[in-house]
C-alpha cells in the first residue's frame, strides 16, 4: 500500500516549501529509488501549473565519473547546468541513495578539483536564492542503504524520516509555522549582537556576528528542517573545536576532526580517519579554510545521529559549523566551492552572546 505520508510530503514541498506558482520552472532531481515521491511531487507541481524538468540519475553514475573522468572532464561545467542555475525559479533535490559510500574510494584531490570547477555555479545559486529569485529545497526519501547507514531497519528509518518532518501530524504546515515563530524569537534576541563565546568539553571558540543576520529554517530550504543560521564575520573565529560526530563528504567519513582557528582561518586540522581528504578539501581554494556558516539545531523531533547531515545538523542539542561558502542572505561574504557542515555536540556546553547566557546544555536559555 502507498504510504500516505508520501503524498502529504509532496503537497508540503510544492505548496509550502517551494511555494510554486503557475508558469514557474522547477528542476526536480532524484534517483529511481524515490520514484514514489518523485511522481507525487511531479503530479502536484503540474496541477499547480508549473513547468517541471526531471533529472533522474541512475545509481552508480557519479562513482563512474569520478573514477574515470579526465582532468578536462573534472573541470567541465555543463552549459545545461548553468542554464538551469541561471534561469529556473525553483529546485528540489530528493536524496535517495543506493550506496551511501559510493565515492569512498575516490582520490580526495579529484573531489576537490570538481568542487573548484563548480564554484561559480554555487555562487550564482546562492546569490539568486538570497535575492528571492530562486526557491530551493532538499529532502530525503528513505532507502535501505540510508537506513543501514543510520543503524536502523527500513520501517523504523521511514518512521524517523517522516516524524522529523512532522508528517505524522494532521497539519504539518501548522507545526512548521509554529517552529518558525519560535526561531524568529531567538533571532530577535540575537539581532544587533556581536561577540559570541562557545565553550564546553568539545569547543572553546569565539567569533563575531556583528552586522550579520540569522535566518530561520522552518521547512522552506531543507525538509525536514529546524535550525537558525548565520555567517560569522570572516576574520573573527579564534580558538578550537572538536567534532564528536563524524563528518561525511561525498560518502567518505572523516572522524575525530579537530580544527584550530586564528583570525578566522583554520590554521591546523587533525582527524583520526580521513585526514588526507580533510586537508585536501580545506586547501581546495582560498575560502575553504574560513567559516561560512554557524547554525544551531532546533528540531527536537530528531533524536539520534544518522550520518546524514540533512537530519543531523537540525538535531536539537547541537550546533554545526560549515567551512567554505557562506549564504549571502546572512550578510556573510566568504566565497568557496566548498560548503562542508560539521556537527558539534552541545549537550554539556554553553553559548554566551555579549556576555549573556543564550544557550546551555543543549537548549536555548532565553
Amino acid at each position: 500500500m502507498p504510504d500516505p505520508r508520501v503524498s502529504k510530503l509532496a503537497r508540503v514541498l510544492v505548496h509550502y516549501s517551494l511555494g510554486l506558482r503557475p508558469g514557474q520552472q522547477l528542476v526536480l532531481s532524484s534517483s529511481p529509488l524515490a520514484d514514489e515521491l518523485t511522481a507525487a511531487v511531479y503530479a502536484e507541481a503540474i496541477r499547480t501549473g508549473a513547468h517541471v524538468l526531471v533529472q533522474n540519475t541512475v545509481p552508480g553514475l557519479e562513482e563512474a565519473f569520478f573514477k574515470y573522468a579526465s582532468e578536462a572532464q573534472l573541470d567541465y561545467v555543463s552549459p545545461v547546468r548553468k542554464l538551469v542555475t541561471d534561469t529556473f525559479d525553483a529546485s528540489l533535490y530528493i536524496e535517495a541513495l543506493s550506496n551511501t559510500r559510493a565515492l569512498s574510494g575516490i582520490e580526495p584531490d579529484r573531489l576537490a578539483r570538481s568542487r573548484r570547477a563548480g564554484a561559480g555555479l554555487s555562487k550564482t545559486f546562492m546569490e539568486r536564492a538570497a535575492r528571492g529569485e530562486l526557491r530551493w529545497c532538499i529532502t530525503a526519501y528513505p532507502t535501505a542503504a540510508m537506513a543501514q547507514e543510520a543503524d536502523m531497519g527500513l520501517i523504523d528509518y521511514a518512521d524517523f524520516v517522516y516524524d522529523a518532518g512532522f508528517l505524522n501530524e494532521v497539519d504539518p504546515v501548522t507545526m512548521w509555522e509554529k517552529e518558525g515563530a519560535r526561531q524568529r524569537e531567538l533571532i530577535a534576541w540575537l539581532a544587533g549582537k556581536d561577540h559570541v563565546t562557545l565553550k564546553g568539553p568539545g569547543i572553546d571558540l569565539t567569533l563575531s556576528i556583528k552586522g550579520r543576520r540569522f535566518v530561520e529554517a522552518d521547512g522552506k530550504f531543507n525538509f525536514p528542517d529546524g535550525e537558525i543560521f548565520t555567517g560569522p564575520v570572516e576574520d573573527s573565529a579564534n580558538g578550537w573545536v572538536r567534532f564528536r560526530y563524524p563528518a561525511i563528504y561525498e560518502g567518505q567519513e572523516v572522524t575525530d576532526i579537530e580544527l584550530h582557528f586564528e583570525n578566522g582561518r583554520a590554521v591546523n586540522e587533525r582527524a583520526s580517519k580521513g585526514g588526507a581528504l580533510l586537508t585536501s578539501l580545506l586547501d581546495a581554494d582560498a575560502g575553504a579554510r574560513y567559516l561560512g556558516e554557524w547554525g544551531i539545531g532546533t528540531n527536537y523531533n530528531i533524536r539520534r545521529f544518522t550520518k546524514n547531515m540533512l537530519f543531523d545538523e537540525k538535531m536539537g542539542g547541537t550546533i554545526h559549523l560549515a567551512l567554505g561558502a557562506s549564504y549571502p542572505e546572512t550578510g556573510a561574504k566568504n566565497e568557496s566551492g566548498l560548503h562542508w557542515d560539521m556537527l558539534c555536540d552541545m549537550s554539556e556546553s554553553e553559548i554566551l552572546v555579549h556576555g549573556e547566557l543564550f544557550y546551555k546544555n543543549g537548549k536555548p536559555a532565553v
